[in-house]
This record gives C-alpha cells, sequence and structure tokens, in this order.
C-alpha cells in the first residue's frame, strides 16, 4: 500500500538538491560524462548596451544552446551566425561532439538549417497551432 505525501512548491534549497540528486545518479549511470560546463557568450554596443547572445551548457559530449537572441536591429547582420560559430567552436574545444537546440516555427529554423543543423522532431500544437522544433548537428 502507497503512502501519499504532500507536494508542495519547491523552494530554491529543493530545486538545488534536486538538480544535485539527479546530477549523482546521472553520473554514476553513465561513467561520470555528466559535468556541465557553462557557455555564455554575449555582444554590445560601444555605448555597453546588449544587442545579442547565446547561453548554452557543454554537457555528456553535447552543446545544448538553451538561448540565442539578437536585437531585431542587428539581424541578418552577422551577429547570430557569429555567437553560434563561437559557441560551436568552444563546445568543441570542451569536448563537445554535436549540439542540440529547439526553436519554435516562428523562430529561427531557417537560421540553422543554413548552418548544416537538421531537424530531428517536431512537436505540433506547443503551443496550439505552432511547432516546437528540435534540431542537431555534429561538430
Amino acid at each position: 500500500m502507497s503512502t501519499r505525501r504532500a507536494v508542495q512548491v519547491a523552494s530554491a534549497q529543493d530545486v538545488q538538491a534536486l538538480c544535485a540528486r539527479l546530477l549523482a545518479f546521472n553520473r554514476k549511470a553513465s561513467g561520470n560524462s555528466f559535468d556541465e560546463l557553462p557557455l555564455q557568450l554575449a555582444s554590445h554596443d560601444r555605448d555597453g548596451t546588449l544587442r545579442g547572445g547565446l547561453l548554452g551548457d557543454v554537457c555528456a559530449g553535447w552543446l545544448a544552446i538553451h538561448v540565442l537572441w539578437v536585437d531585431p536591429e542587428l539581424r541578418d547582420q552577422g551577429l547570430g551566425s557569429q555567437l553560434l560559430l563561437e559557441a560551436e567552436q568552444q563546445a568543441k574545444a570542451a569536448g563537445a561532439h554535436s549540439v542540440v537546440l529547439d526553436t519554435f516555427d516562428w523562430q529561427a529554423e531557417g537560421f540553422y538549417l543554413r548552418h548544416g543543423y537538421e531537424v530531428f522532431g517536431r512537436l505540433p500544437d506547443f503551443p496550439p497551432g505552432h511547432e516546437r522544433i528540435y534540431l542537431r548537428k555534429t561538430l
């Protein structure tokens, strides 16, 4: 017979503990290949205004890109490509063999395809009426 336990909103301390416990489990199961290396890039104007950036991490031989953003005024001028290529180079130097990311159908699928990424999955109705698109690339 199962005992029901109270479920509540996790505290910041709970979040840290949960992540640490899952990481320990994954390291044990995978032979310690789950160390994460943050990869964080930014581009600013001369006056210090943030104009673009990329956030990701290298883990288990993969670069996972979580955020790639370029100011709308600077799109189609090469900054996105510069950020992506720099991230790929840094990830490769850190031992990554591949990249994984996701985007939405109104965002940047064509941009990633032009950079050699391939679609490996589409999730319809995320959000309703749109698709979430999953891409990868071998470095």
